[in-house]
């Protein structure tokens, strides 16, 4: 959904506009475009090396309920996104990162995201931010997915190791 109104620019109403593929917001002013384009959002499935394997999920405080996801995050201008979730896994759960290597890619459209998930293998005491309330560590086939965005890029990397991926029921809304 978007929620821009005035132009960044010059503080005039926005107007819908069709450019010959979609409807988009523009500025009647200075003619800025809000493009609504997606963001690109980061997230690692963490292998802990030192326990033997076990994946790390999180809880993150602005969740409701008890839902344990992977560790998120935004990509930072002048980043590269293997430097972003390096530092997301850092700020997040003080783990050192010692490889990564590309999950996948894939869309979330409810969100406007383009999510790009690693794989990483990391070492040290777990210590979450205050964007973090809980945490679990699970033998890989324990792991719960879900079916959205980065459940489905945890199933993969479950069916990759040679698991098969046990799925979460979710509520019907």
């Amino acid at each position: 959904m978007n929620n821009f109104r005035f132009c960044p620019s010059c503080a005039t109403e926005l107007g819908w506009v069709h450019d010959g593929e979609r409807d988009r917001l523009r500025c009647p002013a200075c003619s800025y475009t809000h493009w609504n384009n997606p963001t690109p959002v980061l997230a690692a499935i963490i292998e802990l090396s030192d326990r033997g394997g076990q994946l790390l999920l999180a809880r993150n405080a602005a969740w409701p309920g008890r839902f344990f996801g992977l560790i998120t995050g935004f990509m930072e201008a002048g980043e590269s996104p293997e430097e972003g979730i390096r530092r997301e896994i850092a700020e997040e759960t003080s783990l050192q990162v010692s490889s990564l290597s590309l999950q996948g890619v894939t869309d979330f459209q409810r969100m406007n995201q383009v999510i790009i998930t690693y794989h990483a293998v990391a070492h040290g005491e777990i210590v979450l931010s205050p964007e973090l309330v809980e945490y679990q560590v699970l033998a890989p086939e324990d792991v719960k997915c879900w079916p959205a965005a980065t459940g489905l890029m945890l199933a993969r990397w479950l069916e990759s190791r040679g698991h098969e991926p046990q799925w979460l029921e979710l509520p019907r809304v």
